[in-house]
């Protein structure tokens, strides 16, 4: 129990994504974590890592998530600057509507830096289903 407050976004978006759901771009999955391209690219590669099992925020999850996270977090990266070649990696993370979380499903976006540094926060155009597959294909060849 803890006393964030997280969006009411149910069914949960993440969750239908992993189980098939939902179409959606899987990059990578192991037991605990997965690794999601989104449609709303915010950087140059722009990935999700996000654990297997529903867990709304950084406090929910379970020791062995948080490793298989990070280690999915680290890999992720390296993977963008290997195909990508960006002058910088954004991540971040959020936990909570006054942290502004979206999807109540914890997770940690992972980008290439845009020209001019960061990530875009403004309102981006979505792709498709094959333009995200295509995004997960490059950075597989380095993951």
């Amino acid at each position: 129990m803890n006393h964030l407050v997280v969006p009411g976004a149910y069914p949960c978006a993440f969750c239908n994504y992993l189980n098939g759901t939902r179409p959606f771009t899987i990059l990578h999955r192991e037991d605990l974590a997965a690794v999601l391209i989104p449609r709303e690219q915010r950087g140059i590669s722009h990935a999700l890592v996000v654990t297997t099992r529903h867990a709304p925020t950084l406090l929910d999850l379970q020791e062995a998530e948080s490793h298989a996270v990070i280690d999915l977090l680290r890999r992720t990266a390296a993977a963008i600057d290997a195909v990508d070649q960006r002058p910088g990696i954004s991540v971040w993370q959020n936990n909570g509507v006054d942290a502004h979380q979206a999807i109540p499903h914890f997770h940690f976006h992972v980008a290439g830096t845009i020209e001019g540094g960061g990530t875009d926060w403004q309102e981006v155009h979505e792709l498709s289903i094959p333009e995200t597959d295509s995004i997960a294909d490059r950075l597989r060849s380095r993951f």
